[in-house]
Formats: structure tokens, sequence, C-alpha cells
């Protein structure tokens, strides 16, 4: 007894010592989560009282205004901003998802590795950066176009689509997979038929939280589609009018009314981004209740 009394006792000691060390770390994460909610709360309550009293339906759907002019609305940049995240989501979407497929299915270790360290390059590359790169793609020599700020942005949404892609299709349990193969059903058409469907509600979820970092996305508009009309414009050959750029320009304006305008604007865009990513949460946990099941 006199022996295994000291061990006891170690044991209690650390025992009491990892617990007081799960209690702290539990703690600091709270907090550092209700921080980052705090955060969250503090902008969007800013961005409302400064917005709210601007916003109406003519502000909706009139054109841009002259310098000067008073009234006027922002439905050619929320036309313009559509078809430029269109523009964006038609190139990323479908590059992002086949580079998911083959990095997930296909790829050996070898070839990935430098396609995911590329696709992670991506990821934390900053978007003037990207500005600066499709201006002198498309835009130096020629003019700005709505392709140009389109194609930007698809840079921006692609290693988010991928990397978002490449986890769900993760989440796919292998025996669905052996199961097609013991069917005698070939790779590609086990990837089309059971795997992408299986997926297909985590991929909308990637996409759409790209899409929603995409549309608020500035600095690669001024490079590529800036200098805009006041009206609705669809010619993507032209520069297109866009949100951020505007929201931008109205910010550094001496007019107070184009102040109220660029938090209006900004309330616009943030109500879009909340509700798209209500909407990429509601799919993901869809589709994580169709691979539970």
């Amino acid at each position: 007894m006199a022996a295994v009394e000291p061990v006891r006792l170690r044991s209690d000691a650390r025992a009491r010592r990892r617990k007081i060390v799960n209690r702290g770390a539990e703690v600091v994460a709270t907090i550092a989560a209700l921080g980052a909610v705090a955060v969250l709360a503090i902008v969007v309550l800013s961005v409302a009282q400064r917005g709210a009293g601007e916003l109406s339906w003519s502000f909706l759907t009139k054109p841009l205004p002259l310098f000067g002019e008073t009234g006027g609305g922002i439905a050619p940049l929320i036309v313009g901003s559509g078809i430029l995240v269109g523009i964006a989501t038609a190139i990323a979407l479908p590059i992002g998802v086949l580079t998911a497929l083959f990095l997930t299915e296909f790829a050996s270790r070898r070839v990935a590795a430098p396609i995911q360290l590329t696709l992670d390059l991506m990821n934390g590359l900053p978007s003037i950066i990207i500005g600066v790169f499709v201006f002198g793609l498309l835009v130096n020599g020629h003019t700005q176009s709505g392709y140009a700020g389109g194609f930007a942005l698809s840079i921006v949404m692609l290693p988010l689509i991928a990397r978002s892609a490449q986890e769900v299709l993760r989440l796919v349990p292998q025996a669905q997979r052996e199961s097609a193969f013991a069917l005698g059903a070939s790779r590609w058409r086990t990837v089309l038929g059971i795997i992408l469907p299986s997926a297909l509600g985590g991929i909308l979820t990637g996409t759409v939280l790209a899409i929603a970092r995409a549309a608020g996305e500035t600095a690669p508009l001024l490079f590529t589609t800036s200098i805009f009309i006041n009206t609705v414009s669809t010619d993507v050959r032209q520069a297109l009018p866009n949100i951020p750029v505007q929201i931008f320009i109205w910010s550094e304006s001496p007019d107070p009314e184009d102040h109220k305008r660029a938090w209006a604007s900004a309330l616009v865009l943030l109500l879009f981004v909340l509700l798209a990513s209500v909407l990429a949460r509601a799919a993901l946990a869809r589709s994580r209740k169709k691979l539970g099941q």
C-alpha cells in the first residue's frame, strides 16, 4: 500500500492540472468567440444605423445621380455587380469543382501536393495583386470591361470553391465508391453519378460563400471596371457599375449626401453577404444530414 499511494497522489495531481488547463482553454475560447460576435454586431449595427435612413425602393431602382444632384439610386450598381459576380461564378465554379475532383479522386500525392500548395497561396493572395495582374493582362492597352472585372473576381473565388469542394468530397463515405466499383461502374461514372450528387450541397455552400466574398471585393474592380456610366448597363465589353467601387468613390467625396449613399450601399451589400451566408449554412446543414443518412 505504501508503494501505491504516491503514484495515486501524482495521478490525482495531474488530473487536477488537466482539468484546470481544460477549463482555462474553454474560458479563453469562449471569450474569443464572444469577441468575434461582438465585433460583427458592432459593424452590422453601425452600418445599419447610418444607412437605413437612406434606404428606400426608389434608392434601389433609380439610376446613379450626377455629382451634386440630390436623390438618385443604385440600380445600375446592383445590375452591374450581379453581372460581374455571375461571370466570375461561371468561370470559377466548373474549374474549382473539377480541380477538387482531380485532387480527391484521381491525382497521386506527388501531383496533388504542388496543386494544393498553389490553391493555398492563391487563397492568401492580396486582392490588389490580382487587380494589377488582370489590369496588365486584359486592360492595359485596351479599355476597362465587365469581363475583365469578372475574370478578376473569378481568381478570388477559385481557391475558395476548390478547397471547400475538396473538403466536402472527402466527407463522402468510401463505402459508396467501393459499392459502385463492385457493381462494375467506371471511376468517372461513380464520380458523376454518386460522389457529386452526395456532395452537391457542400459544393453549393462553398460557392455561395465565395460569391459573398467576391461581391465585396474592391481592389480588383478598381483596376478593371471603375470608369462607368451612371445608368444601367449590361454590355460586358464596357466597364460595368458596381457597388464596391461606387462606395469607395462616394466615401472620398466631400458631399455629405454622397456619404449617406455610401452607407446605404454598404448596408445593401452587407445584407446580401449576410443572406448568402445564412443560405450557405442552411445548404451545408442539409448536405451533412444527407451524408449522415
